[in-house]
């Protein structure tokens, strides 16, 4: 494990005891974070993307905002859902942040995982997939998103234009030479892993799998990442691709520690979602020298470049500051992180 950040569903709505979270109060709270994250030397902060739901839906303000405020984090998403995209205005969206950053873009992107409604890209507008799931548009607009960032040129220049006439195709713009290398593909499965490594990009290991064979998760999730980087081999990319996990993991350093999380421990878990039996990873909660030694065990978490805490965001800044700082301290270490501060 090289690096390890954060994934948020960035909730927000009523907490319970008459408290309320806004809309505005999540946001303005994940800048906040990634703030603090970056002054710790923390890696990335990423968010997950959910329509119709009360969570951060359109992440790209979000980004520019933390990227304009920070120096080192990677900024990203786990994940953005193609079906719901334009993508040559993501494409742009998508450069525009890399450009702000400095090239700290980190944007995962899926065929989406189940939502609040019933096949709501149809209300974005895009109709006509001949898949229960959407995947076969979600697929058409990764293909154009990755011709636009690529630099294509995808639309006939007007030679008449009062703005510069000219022959030939034009590309979208901004464009952000390199910004292939900062994209991942969030893969549930095996085969769409081995996809993701054909194609070129890097792989966003799903917090499921869609099989379940009694296999233990991680060693599932460690092939997945032996089949990805096989495939991209063959592929005959050059150099080496990321890969990234995520786990729920709650260093148990204080009594509030125990309070909260004390009994979160438990074990993998087979499930049906979007109606396919699925291998779902476990909780760990523990005190720091026994998480070494289960992180140190959990195969993918090893096979990984890259681990994602997901953090209760609603809890607030200082709660969630103050557990990723303790995994920093306590645990990360000895997994073999090092903190961006100690190459300033």
């Amino acid at each position: 494990m090289r690096s390890f950040g954060t994934l948020s569903f960035g909730h927000y709505g009523p907490l319970g005891g008459g408290h309320h979270l806004s809309a505005g109060d999540s946001m303005l709270q994940a800048i906040d974070l990634a703030q603090g994250m970056d002054d710790l030397g923390v890696n990335g902060i990423s968010f997950r993307v959910h329509h119709f739901a009360r969570q951060q839906a359109a992440p790209m303000p979000l980004l520019a905002a933390i990227a304009a405020r920070t120096s080192r984090i990677e900024v990203g998403t786990g994940v953005i859902d193609m079906r719901y995209e334009n993508p040559l205005m993501l494409a742009e969206e998508a450069a525009s942040v890399d450009l702000i950053s400095g090239n700290r873009l980190a944007l995962g992107v899926s065929r989406g995982s189940p939502e609040t409604v019933q096949r709501g890209y149809e209300a974005f507008g895009y109709t006509g997939s001949q898949d229960p799931r959407g995947a076969d548009i979600a697929r058409e607009h990764f293909d154009l998103f990755l011709r636009a960032i690529d630099g294509e040129g995808l639309a006939e220049r007007d030679p008449m234009s009062p703005f510069g006439g000219g022959t030939g195709l034009q590309r979208i713009e901004p464009h952000s030479p390199g910004l292939r290398t900062r994209i991942w593909w969030g893969a549930g499965t095996t085969a769409t892993a081995e996809w993701a490594g054909r194609i070129g990009v890097n792989l966003m290991s799903s917090t499921l799998l869609t099989e379940a064979d009694g296999t233990p998760f991680d060693i599932l999730q460690a092939q997945q990442l032996d089949a990805f980087r096989a495939a991209w081999r063959e592929a005959g990319h050059a150099g080496e691709p990321r890969t990234s996990v995520s786990r729920s993991i709650f260093p148990i350093v204080t009594a509030e520690d125990e309070m909260y999380f004390g009994g979160s421990a438990g074990s993998d878990q087979i499930g049906v979602i979007d109606g396919m039996r699925s291998t779902f990873g476990k909780t760990y909660a523990a005190p720091p020298e026994v998480l070494v030694e289960q992180l140190q065990n959990d195969a993918a978490v090893m096979s990984a470049d890259t681990l994602l805490l997901t953090i209760p965001s609603q809890m607030g800044v200082d709660f969630n500051l103050r557990l990723v700082e303790n995994f920093a301290k306590h645990v990360a270490p000895a997994l073999g992180w090092q903190s961006t501060l100690a190459t300033v």
